[in-house]
């Protein structure tokens, strides 16, 4: 049996639980995984040396794990995790550091980046989005979605409104928080996961960071879903708002992301420029039916991929 490795970075719930799918999805395709996870490092003070110390933690996961087994295949999971990789190997990812890192947050990244994607035996990006800023001459690429569905059984939407941010500024918590302060009704309330700090608002609870299962039980009560990031990645806690039934109001005109042209094709009027009204809207007057298209997500479509497109390139198959 093929073995592969995957070095997993892990620096947030989201991408633990997408490596963890991702193994998943490589073992039902026959193939056996030894996942490599890097310790996490303490703070740093900037950006560009929170990605060293990790990067150096993927390392010395990786080369623990290659000291002791031969894989056919090495993934390392983030652009982070293969920036000082000991072996090249193909690289998952969900954005560039040429498009999330400008400036001095990504003075070494940047180009240590640019020889990575044209070295690198494999690209797994998880959406097209992802290879956005990626110079012309790189390796070849498979889009692998990361694996979404419902989190358990419909419940009453007891809940008015959640968004979730752990980094304030990137997920536009300002925002979201002016648009509500505008948008609420007597009796109605925000509730803001992830752990940012804000100041405290008429209408808006903070839950801080939650176990994963709690937090999805949330949006299961949840009725709107508020969404205004200045920078996004996959989007994922866009997407498992749409898997479990929340509606997706969002600001355009930002970054793109998988969920937001599935929210727009599921009702338009929940997607534009003036997030207070759409908020309304979506209280109010919601859809009669709301069925955003998440097929391509679902984990029998992301297993197909992995069987019929990654493995085999991984392998050398193809």
């Amino acid at each position: 049996m093929s073995e592969v490795l995957l070095v997993s970075l892990g620096s947030t719930p989201g991408l633990r639980a997408s490596d963890e799918e991702l193994a998943g999805s490589l073992e039902r395709a026959g193939v056996r995984v030894r996942v490599a996870a890097a310790a996490a490092p303490g703070p740093r003070r900037t950006l560009a040396l929170t990605d060293l110390a990790w990067a150096r933690a993927a390392r010395r996961a990786a080369a623990r794990a290659l000291a002791g087994s031969r894989p056919d295949a090495v993934i390392y999971s983030t652009i982070t995790a293969a920036l000082l990789a000991p072996r090249p190997g193909a690289i998952r990812l969900d954005a560039l550091a040429a498009a999330n890192r400008p400036g001095r947050h990504g003075i070494w990244q940047r180009p240590r980046e640019r020889a990575l994607l044209a070295r690198a035996p494999l690209l797994v990006p998880v959406s097209e989005e992802a290879l956005a800023g990626a110079p012309p001459r790189r390796a070849p690429a498979v889009v692998v979605p990361i694996a979404v569905e419902a989190s358990g059984p419909p419940a009453a939407r007891d809940i008015a409104a959640i968004t979730y941010a752990a980094d304030a500024r990137k997920k536009g918590l300002d925002r979201v928080l002016a648009a509500w302060a505008l948008a609420r009704r007597d009796g109605e309330e925000l509730l803001v996961a992830g752990g940012a700090p804000f100041a405290p608002a008429p209408g808006v609870r903070a839950l801080g960071r939650l176990e994963r299962a709690d937090y999805r039980a949330l949006l299961r009560r949840a009725r709107v879903y508020v969404s205004a990031p200045r920078r996004e990645e996959y989007g994922i806690a866009q997407l498992e708002a749409l898997a479990d039934g929340a509606l997706l109001v969002a600001l355009d005109g930002g970054p793109r992301y998988p969920a937001l042209a599935l929210a727009r094709a599921a009702d338009e009027r929940l997607v534009g420029d003036d997030l207070a009204r759409q908020i309304r809207v979506a209280l109010d007057d919601p859809p009669s039916r709301y069925a955003p298209d998440l097929e391509a997500f679902s984990p029998r479509s992301v297993d197909a991929i992995v069987a019929g497109r990654l493995v085999p390139a991984l392998l050398g198959r193809a």
